[in-house]
């Protein structure tokens, strides 16, 4: 697996990786992480189809899934 690139964003860290003919995309934010994978395709093969993809309503989910995952971990600790 290489790295083929970061991606700015204020408040997560995002790499993207290739190998075996698919992309995964990392996020990152503080103690939690999110890893979402995409199939090499006619539409993906390279970094910039990738940043095509997280447009602001994918960004936003993911980090609406980062606070459900923030949620979980705290009532698991009650």
């Amino acid at each position: 697996m290489r790295i083929v690139g970061n991606i700015d964003h204020p408040v997560m860290k995002i790499t993207v990786f290739h190998a075996n003919n698919r992309y995964s995309v990392k996020f990152e934010t503080g103690l939690y992480e999110q890893t979402y994978k995409f199939r090499d395709s006619d539409d993906i093969h390279s970094l910039e189809d990738i940043q095509l993809l997280l447009d602001d309503p994918f960004m936003s989910q993911v980090l609406h899934e980062f606070t459900q995952m923030h949620r979980i971990k705290n009532d698991a600790m009650e």
